[in-house]
């Protein structure tokens, strides 16, 4: 099948997380002709919403071992019909799919999806390498800053793509619910933040406040917590502060969005590694409905000054992280309008449909 559109995604197992939210929107974009789209998944993968549209879904990566299957794979893949789409992409994918294709990759056959991109020694020396063999690489990018990155390494073929969201029904009772919690979502990552949400709660205790809090501090998709979270992890824990609630475990979709009906979301994320990336959770945060706290010079920042869906602070201190919240909490009605507002924009701009007509040909 010449249409048939491989998407290779060695990382994903679950329903849960960003990875599978991306994967979703452009497999969902496709109901027309669901048979057109075949995913790539770690060996361990149970995708039922993804199998219920139609789509193939193939277990196929071990972990340890992925690097080196993805190699095989691409070489297999590139000798066969179809396109393939390496949908969170890195110099290790882009360097193994210049390996396996052994020559030049044929225009349209491969498309890469980089989310984002954090300098480092010889990273664009290795991308200028592969540019200069591979002109038809196809480089998706969603923000102009990092497209710009690849064409400066020489990739001419090089667009900038939405970043897909799940379409995602807005209930009613979330535009209209009133305040229920401070809430942390996703992973619990030094870049995300974890310190400054773990020193806002004991700032919570120590001053007599009750605002509920909800923490949604689960691993990365492989179950893995550095040593610094695991820290906080522990002192959130030991805080005596009843109004906060722990969710050590991933949850499974409906659970996890209904954390952000009436909820205020906080970002913390760090400046450095979050100025030109992408976040799932931002995405979640105003389909729901809630508003965002989120830190200055980031992506999110920039989203949430777009829409006044919430506050930007400059610093993560607990004194600068409260005022922001109770500047909300004083017109919470407004900035949940606002945030689902944006919510709504942000379902079309970044609709799986942008991607999915680039990887179609268009």
């Amino acid at each position: 099948m010449e249409s048939l559109i491989h998407i290779v995604e060695p990382t994903l197992e679950t329903e849960a997380g960003h990875c599978h939210s991306f994967v979703e929107s452009l497999c969902r974009a496709s109901s027309g002709d669901p048979q057109s789209l075949c995913v790539w998944a770690g060996r361990r993968a149970r995708l039922p919403r993804l199998e219920s549209l139609g789509i193939i879904v193939r277990p196929y990566f071990h972990r340890r071992i992925r690097r080196l299957q993805e190699y095989f794979l691409l070489g297999k893949l590139l000798k066969s019909p179809g396109r393939i789409f390496i949908s969170t992409a890195g110099r290790v994918d882009m360097v193994l799919l210049d390996r396996a294709a052994g020559g030049e990759i044929p225009p349209g056959k491969a498309y890469l999806y980089a989310h984002w991109f954090r300098p480092k020694a010889g990273k664009e020396d290795a991308f200028r390498r592969v540019a200069g063999k591979q002109r038809h690489l196809v480089i998706l990018a969603p923000t102009e800053s990092i497209a710009d990155v690849f064409r400066k390494c020489g990739f001419g073929e090089t667009r900038v793509v939405p970043y897909p969201i799940t379409p995602r029904e807005e209930a009613a009772e979330a535009v209209s619910a009133d305040f229920r919690h401070l809430l942390y979502a996703g992973a619990a990552r030094r870049d995300k933040g974890f310190s400054a949400m773990a020193g806002l709660v004991a700032h919570l205790a120590a001053g007599g406040r009750q605002i509920p809090v909800v923490v949604q501090g689960s691993a990365d998709h492989y179950g893995r917590i550095d040593p610094e979270t695991k820290a906080d992890l522990a002192l959130l824990r030991s805080v005596s502060y009843p109004a906060l609630r722990v969710y050590g475990e991933t949850l499974d979709p409906p659970s996890y969005l209904d954390l952000f009906r009436g909820a205020i979301c906080l970002q913390p994320y760090r400046r450095e590694d979050f100025a030109d990336r992408i976040s799932g959770v931002t995405m979640d945060a105003l389909s729901g409905g809630s508003p965002v706290v989120a830190t200055s010079g980031t992506w999110m920042a920039h989203v949430v000054e777009r829409f006044d869906a919430g506050r930007v602070v400059r610093d993560l201190s607990p004194g600068s992280l409260l005022a922001a919240v109770d500047d909300i909490l004083s017109d919470y009605g407004r900035f949940r309008a606002n945030a689902a507002k944006a919510g709504r924009t942000l379902q079309e701009e970044n609709s799986g449909r942008h991607l999915l007509s680039i990887l179609s040909g268009g």
